[in-house]
């Protein structure tokens, strides 16, 4: 795997190329072909993915299967747009770490594939079955299923941990900002993962009902009672949203200290973390986001 070059200089404070910003890669090929030079296993499960989500976006329409109120390849539908997503930037960003840190990189990144990989592959063979997969423990092989999703979950969690341990011990090219947003998007990124575990306590993301029912239009999350997948949603994409801002905050303010960098990139992860936070305590307390009669 080979160290991704992002920018003309690697000063520790050189201003980073932004994921599929016109100023590093052009264009979204660009971007694709790039990724898949540095990290060809994160791209690849990525790939496996976007044929998967054409494959439910192909059956959708055909299958007129309900599952917790929702047709049935709507949640392989997705999982396979979240995973594939997460998979690409998890790519993108261990790219930024030095050679020295490459062959460990290696390993999370064939890691992280398989647990993914077996993950979307339950989704989508519980799908095809016509029931859920997730807090399914209805018989002895849906139980099988869910337990071997949530053992891959769990690793592919302490392979992040073994990343974050990475991007704290090398300094990944970029601003002050930028480095920052990484390390501290995989810190709420995990604690994002933390509240899936509360699900999972729970046998279900729905305080105060039962799962399924009405839902926020392509998401899903009930009108009626608390949805602990709000702050769920909110704490994983902290993996996109902390390191974009970093960027935007050196690119738009060029001229601005380390000190002020480091300052802006924690206001913001702090204010962002709150949200988290309280859409959790929000959702426990068996309130829906939007509420609908």
């Amino acid at each position: 795997m080979k160290t991704l070059v992002l920018s003309s200089a690697a000063a520790a404070d050189s201003t980073p190329a932004a994921p599929g910003s016109p100023d590093s890669v052009g264009s979204l090929r660009q971007f694709l072909t790039v990724l898949h030079r540095c990290n060809p296993v994160l791209s690849g499960a990525g790939w496996l993915h976007v044929a998967l989500l054409a494959g439910a976006l192909l059956l959708l329409p055909f299958d007129d299967r309900m599952v917790t109120g929702l047709n049935v390849w709507f949640k392989p539908l997705k999982f396979a747009v979240s995973d594939l997503i997460y998979l690409w930037t998890l790519g993108w960003l261990l790219a930024h770490l030095p050679a020295a840190a490459q062959r460990t990189v290696r390993y999370i990144s064939w890691g992280v594939a398989v647990s993914m990989v077996v993950e979307i592959l339950v989704i989508f063979l519980q799908a095809a079955r016509g029931t859920t997969s997730h807090f399914n423990v209805g018989t002895p092989l849906d139980g099988i299923l869910f337990g071997v999703m949530g053992l891959f979950i769990m690793l592919n969690t302490a392979l992040l941990f073994w990343a974050l341990g990475l991007m704290l011990r090398h300094r990944p090219v970029g601003s002050t900002a930028y480095v920052w947003g990484m390390r501290l998007g995989l810190i709420v990124f995990l604690a994002g993962s933390a509240i899936g575990g509360s699900m999972i306590s729970h046998l279900g993301h729905t305080i105060g009902g039962a799962d399924g029912g009405a839902g926020l239009p392509g998401l899903g999350w009930s009108t009626r009672y608390g949805d602990l997948r709000a702050a769920h949603f909110l704490g994983l994409h902290a993996l996109q949203v902390l390191p974009l801002f970093g960027w935007l905050l050196t690119r738009y303010f060029p001229h601005l200290a380390v000190q002020g960098q480091r300052l802006g990139i924690l206001s913001f992860t702090l204010l962002y973390t709150s949200g988290v936070a309280w859409l959790y305590w929000h959702a426990l307390q068996g309130l829906p986001l939007w509420h609908v009669s």
